[in-house]
This record gives C-alpha cells, sequence and structure tokens, in this order.
C-alpha cells in the first residue's frame, strides 16, 4: 500500500532516534547531530567484537554526556551464550545499571532473566537477531521475560510493522538505516565455516560481502565479474511517515562500525526528515522528501534498498558487483578540533585530501548547511600549503562562519 493511500493513524507519533556508536567520540557524535539515544557495546557480552566498543569507565562517562542532552544509552548485551560465556554477567549488568544505563538490547532469553533479577531498573529491548516478525512473539517475551520494547526483524513488511504495532503490548524498534544481513537476521554461519569466527558471538567476518569466483560443473561462469552476495544497505527514508504512523516508538540506525561522519552525517539527515514529518503531520511532498533522501545518501558508502518494508526482496537487493576504492565515500573531510574566534581561523583534523580554495561544507549541530571556501591553508607548522592530504594531520583555515568544536566538515556538492 502506498503511503499516501494511507489513513491519519491514531498512533501517529514523534519516534526515538536511536543512533550507533562504536567509540565514546561518536556516541557524543551522535547527539550532538540530534539522537535521542544511543546504542553502543560494552567489552564484555556484546556483538561487533572488531568495534573499539566502551570500556565501564566510558560507559559511566557517556551516560553523564546523554543525561545533560537529555539522551538515553542502551547497551548490547546480544551475545548467544555459551556455558562458558556466563561468567561475571550479574555484576556486569549492575555495574550498567549503576552508571545510569536506561536498557540493555538482548538476544538470549537467560541473559534477559538475569537483568530482571539482578539489574531491575535495566529496561530489557529483544534483539533483531530474535527475529521478531509477529505479536505473538512479542507478547509472549513480554509476559514471560518482562520485556519492555521489541526490536522488530528486518524482514518485516510495512503491513506487517502496522499490524505488530497495533497488537503489541510494547514498545517497537525498527531499523530504518544500515547494514542488512544476507540471513535472517544474523542467524548465519558463514563465518563460522569459512574462518571459524562465530558471527553471534561477536566474530563476524562478513563472508557474504566477500568476492567468489563461480563455478558450474568445473566451469567457471563469473569471468572477471567475481560475484558477491552481499545485500544492499537500508535506506528507508520513504517509509518514515508510515512508520510513525504505525506507531513504532523507535527508529534505529545500524553502524556500531561505522566512521564519525556516517554517524553525523546520518542522524542528522534522519533528524532532520522526522521532525519535518512530524511538523508537517504527514506525508512530506516528492519534492521535500527528495531533499531530504540526498541529504541522507551523502553519508553512504554502498548501494542502498528500501528493505523489506516494501514486500519481499528482489534480485535488485543484493550487490553482485567487487567494491573498489571508486566506491569508498570521500566526501569526509575533516572534524573541527579548535577555533580562534579572534582571527576567524579554525583549526580542521584532516581525513581526506582536499585543496586550497575549494569549496567545503560545514555540519554544525541547530544550523543549516553552510559552504566555505579554503582560504589561507596552512599546516600544523603554519606553512601555506595547496592541498591538505595527511590523514589525522592538523590544518588551520580562515574562515568567517560561526562553528563550533567537533563539527564535520565535507566537501561540498
Amino acid at each position: 500500500m502506498d503511503i499516501m493511500d494511507r489513513k491519519r493513524s491514531n498512533r501517529f507519533a514523534k519516534p526515538e532516534l536511536l543512533a550507533p556508536a562504536g567509540d565514546l567520540a561518536r556516541a557524543k557524535t551522535a547527539i550532538r547531530y540530534g539522537a535521542d539515544a544511543v546504542y553502543l557495546g560494552g567489552q564484555s557480552f556484546s556483538l561487533r567484537s572488531r568495534a573499539s566498543n566502551f570500556s565501564m569507565a566510558d560507559i559511566s562517562e557517556i551516560c553523564s554526556y546523554a543525561k545533560e542532552h537529555h539522551a538515553h544509552i542502551h547497551v548490547t548485551v546480544n551475545i548467544i551464550p555459551h556455558e562458558e560465556d556466563f561468567d561475571g554477567l550479574e555484576k556486569y549488568l549492575q555495574e550498567l545499571e549503576r552508571c545510569g544505563v536506561t536498557a540493555i538490547i538482548a538476544a538470549s532469553p537467560a541473559i534477559m532473566k538475569t537483568a530482571r533479577e539482578y539489574a531491575p531498573s535495566l529496561q530489557i529491548h529483544c534483539s533483531t537477531q530474535m527475529s521478531v516478525t509477529n505479536s505473538e512473539a512479542a507478547s509472549f517475551l513480554h509476559r514471560s521475560l518482562g520485556i519492555n520494547r521489541v526490536v522488530l526483524g528486518r524482514e518485516c513488511t510495512m503491513d506487517e510493522v502496522y499490524a505488530i504495532a497495533e497488537n503489541c503490548p510494547v514498545e517497537t524498534e525498527a531499523f530504518i538505516h544500515g547494514g542488512m544481513c544476507v540471513n535472517y537476521s544474523g542467524r548465519c554461519t558463514l563465518s563460522n565455516r569459512m574462518t571459524l569466527r562465530d558471527a553471534n558471538r561477536g566474530g563476524c567476518a562478513q563472508s557474504c560481502r566477500w568476492s567468489y569466483h563461480v563455478y558450474d560443473e568445473g566451469r567457471e561462469v563469473n569471468g572477471k565479474q567475481l560475484f558477491t552476495m552481499g545485500s544492499k544497505d537500508m535506506m528507508a527514508a520513504d517509509y518514515l511517515y508510515d512508520l510513525m504512523n504505525a506507531g513504532v516508538s523507535s527508529l534505529k540506525i545500524e553502524g556500531r562500525m561505522k566512521t564519525e561522519y556516517y554517524v553525523a552525517s546520518i542522524v542528522r539527515g534522519y533528524r532532520h526528515l522526522i521532525d519535518a514529518v512530524y511538523d508537517n503531520d504527514g506525508p512530506l511532498s516528492k519534492e521535500e522528501m527528495e531533499k531530504h533522501r540526498q541529504e541522507i545518501c551523502r553519508g553512504e558508502n554502498r548501494e542502498t534498498w528500501p528493505g523489506f518494508y516494501q514486500g519481499s526482496a528482489d534480485e535488485k537487493s543484493l550487490i553482485y558487483h567487487e567494491n573498489t576504492n571508486a566506491d569508498v565515500n570521500h566526501d569526509f573531510l575533516g572534524t573541527v578540533k579548535h577555533i580562534d574566534k579572534e582571527n576567524g581561523i579554525m583549526y580542521l583534523e584532516v581525513r581526506n585530501p582536499f585543496r586550497a580554495g575549494e569549496k567545503l561544507e560545514v555540519l554544525t549541530p541547530g544550523y543549516e548547511n553552510r559552504t566555505f571556501a579554503a582560504e589561507g591553508l596552512k599546516d600544523e607548522k603554519g606553512i601555506i600549503i595547496d592541498l591538505a592530504n595527511h590523514p589525522m594531520s592538523v590544518v588551520s583555515i580562515e574562515t568567517p562562519l560561526y562553528m563550533e568544536v567537533g563539527d564535520i566538515v565535507r566537501r561540498a556538492l
């Protein structure tokens, strides 16, 4: 059903915008750019073992920062535990509770039960790994384990989301952007088979995204074009009104492994879109939607599709070709590290190369996108340069614009 055909529901509301963070800096970036809540992984009991992940001191610090900005912190405790994986769980959950964590995201009934017993003030959110695609499953988990929210399986269609949200006894959370597993909500053993890294214990090697030679009875059939079976990333901007109209409580961005620029630009893009749809009290015009869609896509590295909200997946949902460096987003030019307001100079920590005089764009929370030229470009020794091309070096740029430390600077279109 087209979004324009759906009647305005009495469940229409502004949802929480939930953003990912792989470390403390990205968590603060997400909150600065408009996230209502951030989810992150600690150094125990969490998937995404290759993310930087948070020490307990980091979790305590980000909880304090979030409280100051009226945001919340959710911690993933989403490992599928084996017998030896329970050591220290009770103490860990109590520490999260003490730090001020709002909720844990769990995929194991055993962990949920332990949290309810040992850290009762923590909300329990059922992870997408449990592939909840109907309200009966959500009701069962609420009755038996006391969950407070169910994260819907990414395989739900929009009609199913409407039905679940209407009949669900607890809050619902749905993904709107980011990576899609080629299997059912992470229930994959490719990584286990091919690398002995357990995807459901934090070690996914993303084998679906590798490039493969394909053979038919001993004859290679794909030649120079190597095959990959990875899914395109989800980009559900066109379904924001529908999700809000269905009464979904939280809209989730995937990407704890992604960069600071991805977090800032994607969160900012969806923040503006959610606010615009809510203020409009209904769907936006095609022109307005296209503007928001383009802004969101500025942070992307991979091809996107709307996910299963449109119905079943087809051949357009997969990436069949090799990715190269040409596919990588090089728009992120740096982060503002210091500002000399008196002399109108900004100091930028460089991420991708740019030239003196090139048109740049700064993303400051609470401000529209603003552009300026890279005038008076100097290196760390104060020497005038034509090209800033040393990653993590700090260069100075003359600018009349108001900026804040932590602002993202990218290449202007």
